[in-house]
């Protein structure tokens, strides 16, 4: 009997996703941002000639990132978003979006933005659940998406808790497809399709929707953290993830988001000199192109324990044979 009772404790317990061993990615630089508002780095895209950042805390300004050595500054380019559209959260977030907005600054809470070849920028805000367009030429205009992405979404089980809704965002280099991470408990993805002036999803928008945990590395006290998505990207018709609390990239099928291959950069992020005085991961934001990846850390009001209280910006190399290797 106390063996049996052993066994089914066992089974109630949460699953753990297995970490197999990955590849390391090499890190080429690393460049603290100066010049950003609070310091919260949310999202990075490259658009055209530059790197371009958002902050979560800031809701009416881009940050174009300037240099090609050791520190970036940020160069604020000011926009007025229009009112964003009613998405009809429940009450109780809603009054959370706005007590929190109110006290740090953010009341759009944007946490991730992408880029078509085009230049047009995406922006995707986190507390109105809905995507900022900021077109090379013209006024910035929230984009019309369907009402049944939310539902969907939450039916699946995503978008029910506080600040856990969207946080990546992704376009493909036409501006005709665009994806949408939901952070965790559950995390997800959701695709969409442009259709003229509206956006809708052909057949489910929801690609995945899982749960799980992870444990974090040893060197941050090896806690148990929930499975997420802190950021999205697009590169030669594949999707990549960046994984904060697994300290990795992923990346994933576009039509399933099954996942094809990770690398981790856990080596980079809990170097003894770049720790920060929490047990999460602090990485928010993610680029990828031919030669690399981009990785933007959110530090927040925390400096490393090298003293570093700025934004940092981490350059990787991209793996041996490229980003489609299977190696």
């Amino acid at each position: 009997m106390r063996r049996l009772l052993l066994a089914l404790s066992l089974l109630a317990l949460p699953a753990l996703a297995e970490e197999p061993s990955l590849s390391e990615l090499q890190l080429l630089s690393e460049h603290p941002v100066e010049g950003m508002s609070g310091g919260n780095l949310s999202g990075l895209a490259w658009c055209q000639d530059a790197l371009w950042a958002v902050s979560d805390r800031v809701d009416e300004r881009l940050y174009r990132l300037v240099g090609d050595e050791g520190v970036l500054q940020a160069e604020a380019q000011s926009f007025a978003a229009p009112p964003p559209p009613d998405i009809r959260l429940p009450w109780g977030l809603r009054m959370r979006n706005w007590v929190a907005g109110t006290l740090r600054g953010g009341h759009l809470d944007f946490e991730g933005l992408s880029c078509d070849a085009a230049g047009n920028r995406y922006l995707v805000s986190e507390a109105r659940m809905s995507v900022l367009m900021l077109p090379v030429e013209g006024e910035p205009r929230w984009l019309s998406l369907p009402s049944s992405l939310l539902r969907q979404a939450r039916a699946s089980g995503m978008l029910l808790h506080y600040n856990s809704m969207f946080e990546g965002i992704a376009v493909d280099p036409s501006g005709e497809r665009l994806w949408l991470a939901a952070e965790r408990m559950r995390r997800g993805l959701l695709a969409l399709q442009r259709q003229r002036s509206s956006w809708r999803c052909s057949g489910s928008c929801v690609m995945l929707s899982e749960s799980g945990e992870t444990v974090g590395p040893a060197a941050l006290g090896g806690k148990v953290q929930p499975l997420d998505f802190s950021a999205l990207a697009f590169y030669q018709d594949k999707l990549f993830t960046l994984e904060r609390q697994a300290h990795r990239i992923c990346r994933r099928q576009l039509g399933d988001a099954a996942v094809e291959r990770c690398w981790s950069f856990a080596a980079v992020a809990v170097d003894e000199s770049r720790r920060y005085p929490v047990a999460y991961g602090m990485a928010e934001a993610l680029w990828v192109d031919k030669e690399g990846a981009w990785v933007g850390v959110d530090n927040g009001r925390f400096s490393r324990t090298d003293g570093e209280s700025r934004p940092v910006v981490w350059r990787f190399v991209a793996p041996r044979g490229g980003w489609s290797s299977r190696q």
